[in-house]
């Protein structure tokens, strides 16, 4: 596969009234020549947006589209598209036009400073305060605060990624609006952030709204647990090996203490029994953990992907 100078990948969903208008937007900001391309991942769209796209790549070889066989949803299909990209620099932005392609080149100047990552942030943002804004403003400080990546906007798509750091991205459930924390823990990515213009929407519907709020915190807690836990799996479960133990001490001296009671039978086994289950999944806990090394120190050394600081020639 030919390696491109740059790649832009933008998912699309039921966007036929902004695929033209993005396209022509993209390649007015970017330089005249063939060391870039647009890759529009159609993510199952019902209406004429595959159609639109195909259009556009007949015009412009530089177009790619990359057609998804039903809605995955963001998540998938940005992957899909970083997984199509062939460019030494990724950027990814929405393709409904609040996010303007012509701050491409600034987050591609801002990268070539020795960043991994160039997040933008939406400085004056153009959406509706209760229902947009609030919510975001909010699960950004609650992000900020669980995973210690200093980002004040995850929910910005406009960012910019250096090649060795998409090649380590495996993103799944909806785990885009986390991006800068799961590069920081897997890739140990250097991560910066520059100012951004936002515009309303003009076309279409928004594909956004505060059901996925619940989908959020449990994302947001698998992002805790990668942060945490992933190099050090038996620490995690060591700690729920040492609650069960201790709740089997407790019960053991409960079952002890009884034993100065005159009781009923069926009572009397209660607490040893409670003791050797919580004593047994200590055990099993611990286990696990013992496991979960034993299965890392094998990838590391299958893999041998140590993350290495950029260097410019």
């Amino acid at each position: 596969m030919s390696e491109l100078a740059l790649s832009v990948v933008a998912p699309l969903f039921n966007e036929e009234e902004n695929v033209r208008p993005f396209v022509a937007a993209v390649q007015a900001a970017l330089e005249p020549g063939d060391d870039w391309e647009l890759v529009l991942v159609d993510d199952g769209s019902r209406d004429g947006t595959a159609a639109a796209i195909e259009e556009m790549t007949r015009k412009d070889r530089r177009v790619r589209l990359i057609p998804l066989a039903r809605n995955y949803g963001q998540t998938a299909a940005l992957q899909a598209g970083l997984d199509h990209a062939r460019g030494e620099v990724v950027v990814t932005l929405d393709g409904d036009l609040q996010n303007d392609p012509a701050d491409i080149p600034r987050l591609i100047v801002k990268l070539d400073e020795g960043y991994d990552i160039v997040s933008g942030y939406r400085e004056r943002r153009q959406d509706r305060w209760l229902t947009r804004k609030v919510p975001s403003w909010v699960a950004n400080r609650l992000i900020r605060w669980i995973t210690g990546v200093p980002i004040r906007d995850n929910g910005c798509a406009l960012k910019a990624y250096r090649r060795d750091v998409v090649e380590r991205l495996h993103l799944y459930s909806d785990l885009h609006r986390f991006i800068t924390a799961v590069a920081a823990a897997t890739a140990g990515a250097r991560i910066t952030e520059v100012p951004v213009r936002h515009h309303a929407r003009q076309r279409g519907q928004s594909k956004y709204g505060l059901s996925r709020t619940l989908k959020v915190l449990v994302d947001l807690l698998t992002i805790k647990m990668i942060r945490t836990f992933r190099e050090r799996p038996l620490v995690m479960f060591g700690l729920g090996a040492t609650a069960a133990a201790t709740l089997a001490v407790s019960f053991g001296v409960a079952a002890l203490a009884s034993l100065s009671f005159q009781t009923a039978k069926a009572q009397a086994f209660v607490f040893p029994s409670a003791t050797l289950l919580w004593f047994e999944l200590a055990g099993y806990l611990l286990m696990l953990g013992l496991i979960g090394e034993v299965a890392l120190r094998e990838v590391r050394q299958s893999s041998n992907e140590i993350p290495i600081v950029h260097e410019e020639p």
